[in-house]
């Protein structure tokens, strides 16, 4: 796949994070071209800071960089910011400043950028922050598939921050402009919800997946997950909003239970609720990370997870496969490796590949659960 990036004269190399073989996707696409197109017209004096939410893997971060702008990249992925200080390090422009979703905005900042997020929650989220954190006035470009930007999306755009108008589209994308405003519309830090068969209230920050209802295939995975007073370390892979943690801990209260998750968000939703629901000393860690980049082999005797399928984007199982082979290295020998995921993946398949054998333990119409051992 093409890593070469050339702009306006300007020239980087840039690749998705994790780097891997024989790469079928590139690190950027038409909107991140167009943003910086546009931006090229109407730039703020060198030094000015430029603010950057949701840029995939740093082509927008790197570009600015390279002008010589004090740039803020805003992203609930650690992956996304990951791959941004990798591009930018390969490329001899140093670090910028690296902020998660829930962080306060940089008041001095100039121009702000917006790749539009696949999640409307999350940008409802972030509209919110931008009137909230910034000053009136600030331009604002967004950027996005012409396919996903809707008349619903400029209403929303238009509920927090100032009137908006659109660009033609180019190469599938559209710009979205406007400047930032102060909005009388308020949004709570969380929402919240029952799961009353678990005897469990959640809470879910923006871009936790299933924000209003406990989804379908995390109740079929919850009245499976082992009790066993041998297990030292559970882990929770794909948190998501620690459900799974939670009932891990209440069955195996002697073990440590580590959640992991690529999004910041709901590693801050899954400590939130297991804290709420099993008391502040609750003996777990959360962390944002790559998998289990960096954990040590042979150190965990339970590995539950609910894979995803995409990354952006991009529909791709290389994340299952990731998940999977971090899993067989990390489990302890004999460890229980729990995965739920919808019949069509053929998960049992690769998961028989890796671990030697593999068994559906529950299934209903749209998912399975798969036990494989090491």
């Amino acid at each position: 796949m093409n890593s070469a990036f050339s702009l306006l004269g300007v020239e980087f190399t840039l690749n998705r994070f994790p780097i891997r073989q024989n790469e079928t996707l590139q690190a950027w696409d038409a909107s991140d071209e167009y943003l910086i197109e546009h931006a090229q017209n109407a730039l703020p004096p060198e030094g000015s800071r430029v603010l950057i939410l949701n840029d995939s893997f740093g082509a927008l971060s790197c570009w600015f960089a390279n002008k010589g702008y004090a740039v803020t990249l805003v992203s609930d992925s650690y992956i996304a910011h990951e791959a941004a200080r990798q591009n930018l390090n390969h490329n001899g422009l140093g670090d910028i400043q690296h902020l998660d979703c829930l962080a306060p905005l940089p008041e001095d900042t100039a121009l702000v950028l917006l790749r539009l997020p696949k999640s409307l929650r999350l940008l409802t989220w972030q509209l919110s922050k931008l009137s909230r954190d910034l000053p009136e006035g600030i331009p604002v470009t967004g950027a996005a598939k012409v396919r996903d930007i809707h008349t619903s999306t400029l209403k929303l755009v238009e509920d927090y921050l100032a009137p908006c108008t659109t660009s033609l589209a180019k190469k599938k994308s559209r710009l979205v402009f406007c400047d930032t405003a102060k909005s009388s519309k308020s949004l709570p830090e969380t929402t919240s919800f029952p799961v009353p068969e678990f005897n469990m209230m959640l809470h879910n920050h923006a871009n936790v997946f299933a924000g209003q209802k406990l989804d379908i295939a995390a109740y079929l995975m919850l009245p499976h997950i082992p009790q066993n007073a041998g297990f030292k370390h559970i882990i929770d892979l794909g948190c998501g909003n620690g459900v799974l943690a939670i009932q891990a801990a209440r069955l195996n209260p002697q073990a440590k239970v580590t959640c992991v998750d690529e999004s910041f968000m709901a590693v801050a939703s899954a400590k939130l609720n297991m804290q709420n629901d099993l008391g502040s000393g609750v003996n777990a860690e959360w962390t944002a990370n790559d998998c289990l980049t960096g954990f040590d082999a042979n150190s965990a005797d339970l590995i539950l997870c609910n894979p995803p399928f995409h990354q952006q984007h991009a529909v791709t199982d290389h994340i299952a496969w990731q998940m999977f082979r971090d899993a067989k290295r990390v489990l302890n020998k004999g460890g229980k490796f729990l995965v739920i995921g919808n019949r069509h993946l053929g998960y049992h398949v690769k998961l028989k590949r890796l671990f030697g054998s593999s068994r559906v333990i529950a299934s209903n119409a749209k998912f399975v659960i798969i036990e494989a051992n090491k």
